[in-house]
């Protein structure tokens, strides 16, 4: 099978075809794949969807993709690698550059609860298209600020897509008032990095449940404590920096709160079974291996 690289942050692709542009292959980058115009297949992994116009398809690094082109098809690729998250996520934390990369990691963490075409919302659909046909006219171009102005357009296609997923139910275990659930879920994860806005005094006044039962609350919720269910979320996050990123542990530990080195280890090989530099090394090597290679 064929590996696909990717050998700079960021790149966008606009091809049109009658039959299908790429056989069976592995990409070592996230990619989202909108359609233009036509309808067909789309193979993901062992899924199996139909496409046609404005449909919008999220592709984790790893999976196994390939199309089945019925009527011609114009797609948009949208690729990046962890160099281009990494960067986004350079500087200050709280710029809008660091949200727009925390909106990636939302999606990234949420997607396989929402593994078809990720615009739900109708009313989106529009604005997209219109997002899309601006991406590719920009990018053909050699004008002066086109990569501010790209950076936008993907900016804004982000952020609607975090808003469509964040429409999902977000844990299969949620029961109760669905509404408020998904809400309570989607607020954890959003505020990850503010530990002060997940409290349990925060929590309950932000949804109006009783500050006594707003822990049994979330334990039936996700079959976790309150703290169980951000650590596991937390690790989540780690786990994506040490396959997609070169981030220092310092930096990690900075980031997501954790005392020191030590803490995060500790807190990690507690829950993964090894530490964090074995995962990475672990990941990074599966993600290198290609079957029938040698030595």
């Amino acid at each position: 099978m064929q590996v696909i690289n990717l050998y700079k942050p960021f790149d966008i692709i606009h091809v049109e075809e009658e039959v299908c542009p790429m056989g069976q292959h592995r990409n070592n980058f996230f990619e989202l794949v909108y359609i233009l115009k036509g309808t067909g297949t789309l193979h993901n992994n062992q899924h199996i969807y139909d496409y046609g116009a404005e449909n919008l398809f999220l592709m984790m690094p790893q999976n196994t993709v390939h199309t089945r082109v019925s009527t011609r098809t114009a797609f948009v690729f949208i690729r990046f690698n962890g160099i281009y998250l990494e960067a986004q996520r350079a500087g200050n934390p709280h710029s809008n550059l660091g949200d727009w990369a925390r909106k990636l990691e939302y999606i990234f963490h949420n997607n396989h609860h929402f593994p078809g075409c990720i615009l739900q919302n109708k009313d989106d659909k529009p604005v997209v298209r219109a997002l899309m046909n601006a991406l590719v006219l920009e990018y053909s171009r050699e004008q002066s600020m086109r990569n501010e102005v790209v950076q936008q357009l993907v900016n804004t296609i982000i952020t609607i897509v975090a808003r469509n997923v964040s429409l999902m139910r977000p844990e299969p275990t949620v029961t109760g008032n669905s509404e408020v659930s998904n809400e309570i879920i989607s607020y954890i994860h959003q505020n990850i990095y503010y530990p002060e806005m997940l409290k349990a005094e925060k929590l309950a006044a932000k949804f109006n449940i009783s500050q006594n039962y707003i822990g049994e609350y979330i334990k039936k919720l996700t079959g976790n404590t309150i703290q169980r269910y951000i650590t596991n979320y937390k690790l989540k996050l780690v786990e994506t920096r040490l396959q997609y990123s070169d981030m220092r542990m310092s930096e990690i530990v900075e980031e997501l709160g954790f005392t020191d080195e030590s803490h995060l280890n500790k807190t990690f090989k507690k829950y993964n079974g090894i530490n964090p530099t074995e995962y990475r090394k672990k990941m990074w090597a599966e993600k290198n291996y290609q079957p029938g290679m040698s030595g």
